[in-house]
């Protein structure tokens, strides 16, 4: 086996062997395959594509090039989602604590933001105390005892990935959708779940702007899952609104807790996490019809047991039970102004993209790795697709550092706005279910 024969295999557009792509990931991991070679196969794969098995054999290969966890001694089904991100997607606040409330084991490993999109452990930290930073043992420990753990990635697991992420984003690989489904995947197979929910986000605030893209990214990790032994499930999203109406760590954590305490506004949001609780909940048996899974999923809402069950989390990870209490004790910004509309009229389009980066401005998230999270910044921004205003009418408030901020934020939120004096449908929300 050698790296030149495999380069020139996919350089001419042959497919890959299962053991060509394992000495691939197995060496490079290892440091024995340099990044000239690495960064070739990696050009290689973007121009050419990759079959249906070249594609399951990269994302097992991935997954096993680091420590795997085996849950199965814990729980017979464990089940996970992932969003691929997305302005004001707090859904994992929600329905993952929802899904365990079911009885069903929900050991979910997440990330923190990347680009305009919030990152759940970013949202988590703006609860004072909390910790993301678990051990295997503490991780399995958690899930034993009260049946929720909400932790950062293991640097151990599909240490693979993190090694050929860094190389797309230098080489211009970034949007090869092989690597993208890869990359993705191989993390869900290696923390261990046996049921895997995609949120596959479509539109101005998401990777993926179309469906058509959408739809071929989703079926390849469909096929990957399920391929690979897993019950798996994607959802395609609109993201050409914010989710909800909270855009912000502090003020997102605030909606989702309002939302596990019973409320079902905004209804977008309620839709959207019952969705994606129910299909948790079918994948895992615990309902015989989507239709059956989302009456469980709203009655858990309403009963406070899923509340019950996020506090029980946020406890055990070291966070104050106080704020989980009364959100009002959240870190609140120390200037706010109204969002009014500029003209009478019917929204016509969203630029979600525009105001998740305006929300990054204004301290809400990162533009380098170093930079330090504001809390307490951020938007409620309560205006949809298809709403008809008055002029003057509020959308929603900007929640800012100082003035200057709000002032800037205000502009960001109108540019991003355009109105038409024609009526307006709604946007769909749920855009395709891929199985």
């Amino acid at each position: 086996m050698d790296m030149i024969t495999i380069l020139a295999d996919k350089r001419d557009g042959r497919a890959l062997s299962a053991a060509q792509l394992d000495y691939f990931i197995t060496e490079y991991t290892a440091g024995n395959i340099p990044d000239y070679q690495a960064s070739a196969l990696l050009m290689a794969i973007y121009v050419n594509g990759m079959t249906r098995r070249e594609i399951v054999d990269l994302t097992l290969a991935m997954a096993w090039s680091g420590d795997t966890l085996d849950l199965s001694d814990i729980a017979p089904f464990v089940v996970d989602k992932h969003s691929s991100g997305g302005v004001g997607d707090k859904t994992t606040l929600v329905v993952a604590p929802v899904v365990a409330a079911c009885g069903v084991p929900v050991g979910k490993m997440s990330g923190r933001g990347l680009g305009n999109s919030g990152g759940t452990l970013d949202k988590m930290e703006a609860i004072p105390g909390w910790q993301c930073d678990l051990t295997v043992a503490q991780f399995r420990r958690q899930l034993r005892d009260i049946g929720f753990v909400l932790a950062g990635q293991s640097a151990d697991l599909a240490p693979a990935d993190g090694k050929l992420y860094a190389l797309r984003d230098v080489t211009a690989t970034v949007g090869s959708v092989p690597l993208i489904a890869g990359s993705i995947m191989s993390k869900k197979l290696a923390s261990g779940a046996n049921g895997i929910v995609l949120d596959v986000k479509v539109g101005s605030g998401a990777f993926m702007t179309s469906v058509a893209e959408a739809e071929k990214l989703a079926q390849i990790m469909v096929n990957i899952g399920n391929d690979a032994g897993r019950k798996t499930a994607a959802i395609l999203t609109n993201m050409n609104q914010p989710l909800g109406y909270a855009i912000g760590n502090a003020l997102e954590v605030k909606e989702a807790m309002a939302m596990l305490n019973g409320a079902t506004n905004p209804a977008d949001f309620y839709a959207h996490c019952v969705e994606i609780a129910a299909w948790m909940l079918l994948l895992a048996g615990k309902a015989a019809t989507l239709d059956a899974a989302k009456k469980l999923t709203m009655q858990t809402l309403a009963s406070g047991a899923a509340y019950t069950k996020w506090r029980e989390m946020v406890v055990a990870q070291g966070g104050d039970g106080a704020y989980v209490d009364d959100p009002n004790r959240m870190a609140a910004a120390p200037f706010t102004q109204p969002l009014l509309a500029p003209q009478a009229g019917w929204i016509d389009r969203i630029d979600t993209g525009a105001i998740g980066w305006a929300a990054v401005e204004l301290g809400g998230g990162r533009k380098v790795k170093t930079d330090k999270i504001d809390p307490a910044v951020g938007f409620v921004f309560r205006a949809k697709v298809g709403d008809y205003l008055e002029a003057g009418e509020s959308m929603g408030m900007v929640h800012a550092a100082d003035k200057a901020a709000a002032q800037q934020a205000y502009d960001s939120v109108q540019s991003a706005v355009s109105w038409s004096a024609e009526r307006v449908a709604p946007l769909t929300h749920i855009l395709g279910i891929v199985q």
